[in-house]
């Protein structure tokens, strides 16, 4: 990962996810974009190996070993033994030669998941059914855990039907304030995963309710200086813009008619969002108003961790293990198998 000029953080993080812990709305349409993801990521050299933290629901350890079953990663159960084989026996599922870590308690699983990623043996974490901060202290704990120099963030990836680009929606799950500082991290973080992912250089839109620099919406000055950053180097790898108001970020018409000129209006793909409330909102309204899948990822960490929903389509499941494939192997290039 890009080397960053932020230090860890020195205050503990809250994740509200299991606000993230979002379903798909029904009667979403399959999106060519996750489509496309799940293609490549089953063409990747080898399985790229994942460990599922506390696969003790049918929606958690039917989503992985689904995924295995596509050559998309090499799953590692990490659990208790007897429990997992229950759930896989209820399920109908042919566990075979599968690795299971067995382990007595959630903390324990988070634990060991951390333990493996340490050891070299997976390169990709995903949220089974324990809660999210069972999972992310142990990833974010200074002494043991997956910190990098960067601040830890959340991306929503949501395939909109009627919008032929994935949206990238930041922080919308752990970050509720964040500073200046936070969102140069929340932004490169963003960047690395679209470039990462093989969908090329982004355009970021730095979101508020307006699209003019006001004192009195902090957001706007913010979004502001983030754009003289890039200009400066401090972010890298994006186009970006803001403030922008949502309508003149995604649609032409609204940008054209606002008198925008900008590479980055109405044709956006990662949107920033100014706090979590906004993000949150924003993206379930995208879920259940405009009909998209999603997917969601924490970044930040030396591994992708994946948080799913109970409730996701089986295409948004294998589209969050496939990104997490993806992104684990652009991290990682080494865990590549030898030709």
């Amino acid at each position: 990962m890009p080397s960053s000029p932020s230090v860890p953080e020195a205050a503990p993080q809250h994740y509200v996810q299991d606000s993230a812990d979002m379903p798909a709305a029904s009667g979403a349409r399959s999106h060519q974009a996750f489509e496309t993801l799940i293609e490549r990521a089953r063409q990747l050299p080898g399985k790229v190996g994942i460990g599922i933290v506390w696969p003790c629901e049918p929606h958690a350890l039917e989503g992985a070993m689904d995924a295995a079953q596509q050559n998309i990663v090499e799953p590692v159960l990490i659990g208790p033994r007897s429990l997992i084989a229950e759930v896989a026996q209820n399920c109908g599922i042919d566990l075979g030669g599968t690795k299971i870590v067995d382990v007595a308690t959630p903390q324990d699983a988070a634990a060991q998941a951390v333990a493996l990623v340490r050891a070299g043996q997976v390169h990709a974490l995903m949220k089974g059914s324990l809660h999210t901060d069972v999972l992310m202290h142990a990833v974010v704990s200074p002494e043991s855990g997956l910190r990098t120099a960067r601040r830890v963030s959340h991306v929503f990836l949501l395939a909109v039907p009627s919008y032929d680009d994935l949206i990238f929606v930041t922080d919308a799950a752990i970050n509720i304030f964040p500073d200046l500082t936070v969102k140069r991290d929340i932004v490169q973080n963003a960047i690395d995963l679209h470039r990462g992912l093989g969908l090329g250089e982004p355009r970021v839109a730095l979101l508020s309710a307006v699209e003019t620099v006001n004192p009195k919406i902090p957001g706007t000055v913010d979004a502001a200086a983030l754009c003289k950053m890039a200009e400066r180097g401090q972010i890298e790898g994006g186009v970006l813009d803001g403030p922008l108001a949502m309508d003149n970020a995604v649609s032409l018409d609204a940008a054209r008619i606002k008198g925008i000129t900008s590479p980055v209006a109405g044709r956006a793909q990662i949107l920033v969002v100014p706090d979590l409330e906004a993000g949150n909102m924003l993206a379930k309204n995208m879920i259940f108003l405009a009909g998209a899948d999603s997917a969601g990822v924490v970044l930040g960490a030396s591994v992708p961790v994946l948080l799913t929903s109970r409730a996701d389509s089986v295409q948004a499941r294998l589209a969050s293990i496939a990104i997490g494939a993806l992104y684990a192997r652009h991290l990682h290039p080494e865990s590549e198998p030898a030709a």
